[in-house]
C-alpha cells in the first residue's frame, strides 16, 4: 500500500475517532435548568419593597452554593400578546436538585414567602436543552 493512502486512511480513521470522543462527551452535557417567577401583581407594595429592594451582591450571596445566576429580573417587559406581567425572575442552574436546593435553602425561603403572600404569582423549574 502507498504510504499517501496510509496517512489518508490514518487521518480519516483519526477523524472518526474524533467525532465519536466529541459526540460522547455532548451526551454527557447536562442541559441548564431555570427558575421562573412570574409575578402579575404586587398586592403589598410596601412589604415587597423587602425583596425588591435588596442590592445584587445580597442576591448572588444566596445563590452562591447552588451556582445560581440571575438571567433576568426585571420590571421592564413589554408585551407581545396577552398581559404583561409586572416582574419577571429568570435564574440558571445547572441541575434541578441545585435550583430546589436554592429554592428551599433558609434564606430563598423567606423571600419565597414574602412573593407568595404579597404578590400574585407563579413559580416553576423549566429544564432546558
Amino acid at each position: 500500500m502507498k504510504t499517501s493512502h496510509v496517512i489518508g486512511l490514518s487521518m480519516l480513521a483519526g477523524v472518526a475517532v474524533g467525532a465519536v470522543a466529541i459526540q460522547g462527551l455532548h451526551a454527557q452535557a447536562k442541559p441548564p435548568v431555570y427558575f421562573v417567577a412570574d409575578i402579575s401583581e404586587v398586592t403589598n407594595p410596601e412589604a415587597w419593597k423587602a425583596v425588591t429592594g435588596r442590592p445584587m451582591p445580597a442576591l448572588d450571596a444566596i445563590m452562591k452554593d447552588f451556582g445560581g445566576r440571575y438571567l433576568a429580573r426585571t420590571d421592564k417587559i413589554t408585551a407581545l400578546d396577552g398581559a404583561a406581567s409586572k416582574r419577571y425572575i429568570l435564574i440558571a442552574f445547572d441541575s434541578v436538585e441545585k435550583a430546589k436546593g436554592w429554592y428551599n435553602s433558609p434564606e430563598q425561603k423567606k423571600v419565597n414567602e414574602n412573593r407568595i403572600k404579597n404578590t400574585k404569582s407563579n413559580s416553576f423549574i423549566v429544564e432546558g436543552m
